[in-house]
């Protein structure tokens, strides 16, 4: 049996902004964290930017600091890539529209819908509601007009309305038509039926 020779990625592995990030969710500044480490914060700085490795030991004080598994470090991302054709067809009850789920099924977090809408295209007459926390639609291309109880808001390619997803409303298409995403947080419904 030959002996395998492992060798280490020329790039080396990257912690820094994970550690960064979990820092910065829990409130604490590179000072507090290096007091509570008990590490110097130029010591922490750096790991954060990647210019160092830091020892077993000291990665696992940044660690036990920041009450993270050391583990978590190194996990790959959980990342899905969906194409457009690929998305699967679904209805939201517009007329004149082709919606697609672009986020997978079963992702609860979030839900991205893309929508093609036809000119003159509806959400019908009645305003309804969506069963998230926030509700945001950007317009890709065309015009869309969101309509409240007692606002309405003209919305051309590019603009971007974020709104509680519990407030009725209902929207148009312009007479050209749009192409608009709708983003729910968190997602309306997951599953995979």
């Amino acid at each position: 049996m030959r002996p395998v020779n492992p060798s280490a990625t020329p790039e080396g592995i990257r912690i820094g902004a994970k550690l960064r990030s979990s820092r910065l969710a829990q409130g604490l500044t590179l000072d507090q964290l290096a007091e509570a480490a008990g590490l110097t914060k130029g010591f922490l700085s750096r790991i954060e930017r990647d210019d160092t490795m830091p020892s077993v030991p000291a990665l696992v004080q940044v660690c036990q600091a920041l009450s993270l598994p050391v583990g978590a470090l190194f996990e790959a991302p959980e990342i899905q890539h969906l194409a457009l054709s690929d998305a699967p067809r679904i209805n939201m009850g517009g007329t004149g529209v082709e919606e697609r789920l672009v986020t997978p099924r079963e992702e609860d977090r979030v839900q991205v819908i893309r929508s093609s809408l036809d000119p003159r295209a509806d959400g019908g007459d009645e305003l309804y509601t969506v069963n998230c926390s926030v509700e945001s639609l950007h317009v890709i291309s065309g015009a869309v007009e969101l309509l409240f109880a007692h606002d309405r808001r003209q919305l051309s390619a590019g603009d971007t309305l974020t709104f509680p997803g519990r407030v009725p409303h209902t929207w148009q298409a312009g007479p050209e038509g749009a192409e608009i995403v709708w983003i729910l947080i968190p997602a309306a419904w997951s599953g995979s039926a």
